[in-house]
């Protein structure tokens, strides 16, 4: 697939393509460096729903990154602005951490464990069995199962880390019933994304990790797509998938020419 024309706006992944956990990847600092110089809108997106962005941007900066609150964009973000639009004032019986239940309670939802609306399933590094198990009886009781994302794990700097899909197919083979899953690659999160920098899918490029997640949201959503090797996806691992990203490079430091 060919790259051509201008990139007016950017979205980029965060964990895998910026940092491991809290450390930098390579080119990471001088990538968001050139997004914030060039004056061109971007968005970090990230699945992981543990963390409000105010808590992200500090994270950022403690590994040399510098990125504006208001340019994090979450699925625990997109997961409350999804629950606002389906039932406004609804409650929800929430297995996560800060970033999510903290996106519930402003717009408006009721954090409870009896008869809630919802189940929303998040991001956490403290599952509990107590909490699983509440969940799977509240979802039998006839409550909705969300799921913030998908993906069944994430890189960090030690290994592979078990993650929002595999503790959802635990609830899911218990109950019987599947999460509606809010985060990449829902094209719900995207769109949003476009719509929060007024982006143009024609002009959009979005720089990913994940062949299954990143690159075919963006591919769905009609951005140019680049896959970075520095976090989930192995260069020989690509030729699985029946679709391409534009291009496949080393790093997002094989992207900062393209900032202008």
């Amino acid at each position: 697939m060919t790259a051509t024309g201008t990139i007016e706006t950017w979205l980029t992944d965060m964990d895998g393509v910026l940092v491991h956990e809290e450390v930098p990847l390579p080119g990471a600092t001088d990538f968001i460096e050139a997004l914030k110089s060039s004056g061109r809108k971007f968005l970090v997106l990230t699945n992981n729903s543990i963390f409000t962005p105010r808590d992200l941007r500090a994270r950022l900066l403690g590994s040399g990154i510098d990125v504006p609150e208001e340019a994090l964009w979450t699925s625990a973000l997109a997961t409350a602005q999804f629950l606002l639009d389906q039932r406004p004032g609804g409650s929800a019986y929430v297995v996560g951490e800060a970033g999510l239940t903290t996106a519930l309670h402003d717009v408006g939802y009721v954090m409870t464990d009896r008869d809630p609306d919802y189940v929303v399933l998040g991001e956490t590094r403290t599952y509990s069995f107590e909490a699983i198990t509440r969940a799977i009886r509240l979802i039998e009781a006839g409550a909705i199962f969300l799921a913030t994302n998908p993906d069944p794990s994430g890189p960090s700097q030690h290994g592979t880390l078990p993650a929002t899909g595999s503790v959802a197919a635990l609830i899911s083979t218990a109950t019987g019933r599947k999460p509606y899953y809010v985060g990449k690659p829902n094209p719900l999160m995207m769109r949003n994304a476009l719509n929060r920098i007024d982006a143009h899918s024609e002009t959009t490029a979005m720089v990913g990790d994940r062949m299954d997640t990143d690159i075919v949201s963006g591919l769905e959503a009609g951005l140019r797509t680049y896959l970075v090797l520095t976090g989930s996806t192995r260069r020989e691992a690509v030729e699985r998938y029946p679709y391409r990203p534009t291009e496949v490079v080393d790093s997002v430091k094989d992207l900062i020419h393209l900032v202008g």
